[in-house]
């Protein structure tokens, strides 16, 4: 547990082979439980899962490929179902510090926050470590999710390491967030409209040469059209609310 909260971590994972064996090693012990959500692999990702012996795993599977953002939210209804107080994202492919994630996780456990991110940009490492093509992408589409959700002091958007509160997740259904790439964004406009609060943590880029999952398209069609989804809807949401006024 985490400041007497139970510390619940979701892990997406297609494809991750036996890269997924090694974040579940090398999770904190201040991880009460794990849940991790096989999208579909075609590979050897269940076979490995089915030889963890760690007592704190539970694992989904999906009988189709639906997407990370679909993965995540089967993950937070497990750890919702299961009495999770704070929710953790980890990438099934082990590009995510397990270090970082208690002071990930503390803000949201102190109450400071609704909802944290991890934010590789501001670390010191970032232009050494992060390939120059993702650091100038994430840069771009964190500029456009500012503008289009509103939250100023946001930035590396699409950093997949996070944490939420168990009062901020009830206040959505999430199986009706946006289920591929772009889910980080969709979820930054829904939590901005509902008036939570989100910070930006520092968190250390890992990079081992694994190739991206993201495609081209994704970054240039996919995200904005889900910035443009929420920029819509924040614009309603502000219309709506000077007609009352």
């Amino acid at each position: 547990m985490l400041h007497g909260q139970q510390l619940t971590v979701v892990v997406p994972a297609y494809n991750t082979g036996g890269r997924v064996l090694r974040v579940i090693a090398t999770m904190p012990a201040v991880v009460d439980r794990v849940v991790v959500v096989d999208d579909a692999s075609t590979d050897d990702t269940a076979a490995h899962l089915s030889a963890c012996d760690d007592p704190r795993v539970e694992t989904v599977r999906h009988l189709q490929n639906r997407g990370v953002g679909a993965a995540i939210a089967t993950g937070y209804g497990r750890a919702l179902a299961g009495g999770a107080e704070l929710i953790a994202v980890m990438a099934g492919d082990a590009q995510m510090h397990p270090d970082d994630l208690v002071p990930l996780a503390t803000p949201v456990a102190l109450h400071r926050a609704d909802y944290a991110k991890g934010n590789r940009l501001a670390h010191p490492d970032c232009l050494r470590v992060m390939p120059w093509t993702r650091h100038v992408g994430n840069v771009a589409l964190s500029a456009l999710t500012r503008a289009a959700t509103g939250v100023a002091h946001v930035s590396d958007s699409q950093c997949g390491y996070t944490v939420v509160s168990r009062r901020a997740l009830l206040r959505f259904d999430v199986s009706r967030l946006w289920g591929r790439y772009g889910y980080p964004n969709h979820l930054l406009g829904a939590l901005a409209q509902a008036g939570l609060r989100v910070v930006d943590v520092t968190v250390r880029p890992v990079y081992a040469g694994e190739r991206s999952g993201v495609r081209l398209r994704d970054a240039l069609v996919t995200v904005p059209r889900v910035l443009a989804m929420v920029a819509w809807a924040r614009l309603r949401a502000e219309a709506l609310l000077e007609v009352r006024a």
